[in-house]
């Protein structure tokens, strides 16, 4: 596994469009969010990232800390299931950043459920968490961007609704719409020179995967 701690020039390519660029990041205290902050910080940028979890955080800047940064990262507290507390936080970081140039919806959640368990509240809960809050962090930076005709926001996906994986239906559903979200804006924000587009990350390893849902018997795939 790749040492997070590394020089930047040992290991890395240097991308100089990415020096100095304003980069916000939902979910960004832990697990793949983590690591896109970390590695934008590597590049050169000036990050900001939002999560609900202090301690993640910490750890999250005390690891970009040791990198020696161009710029150590900002990080917003906020609860992404609040809406107006996002966008004013998120409004606030378009000031601290001189402006927000890429975005980064990545915050989920892949709580395991089925089908039959499903509830009108746990329903609403999957949307909000999974699906809700990219719209409106869209919202809050576009304008900005389509004003400077310069801008990208990409939208962290899933292939679980594509492979068909069953043991988490709410999430998987959800994940679905953020490719609607991103087919629908790409075209609308296009004509301005702002990017929109979807990524679309199998299983990863994240200290959360492999805590609550790695075993033995699922690698084997018995």
């Amino acid at each position: 596994m790749t040492d997070p701690t590394a020089p930047v020039d040992a290991e890395y390519a240097r991308y100089p469009s990415l020096e100095d660029r304003s980069v916000f990041v939902t979910g960004g205290a832990d697990g793949v969010g983590a690591g896109i902050v970390e590695e934008f910080v590597k590049q050169g940028s000036r990050v900001g990232f939002a999560d609900i979890n202090d301690e993640n955080a910490a750890r999250t800047l005390e690891r970009c800390a040791e990198l020696a940064p161009r710029h150590q990262p900002r990080f917003y507290h906020v609860d992404l299931l609040d809406i107006p507390a996002t966008q004013t936080a998120m409004t606030q970081a378009i000031e601290d950043l001189d402006g927000i140039t890429v975005l980064v919806n990545n915050a989920a959640n892949d709580d395991r459920h089925t089908w039959e368990e499903m509830t009108p509240e746990y329903w609403d809960d999957r949307i909000n968490v999974n699906l809700r809050h990219y719209f409106f962090a869209i919202q809050t930076v576009a304008p900005q961007m389509l004003a400077a005709r310069n801008g990208s926001i990409i939208n962290i996906g899933s292939s679980s609704y594509q492979i068909q994986e069953d043991f988490f239906p709410g999430y998987a559903i959800a994940k679905s719409g953020v490719e609607g979200i991103t087919r629908t804006l790409a075209r609308t924000f296009g004509v301005d020179n702002v990017r929109v587009n979807t990524v679309l990350p199998g299983w990863v390893a994240t200290d959360r995967q492999l805590t609550k849902w790695w075993s033995p018997e699922g690698e084997a795939g018995t």
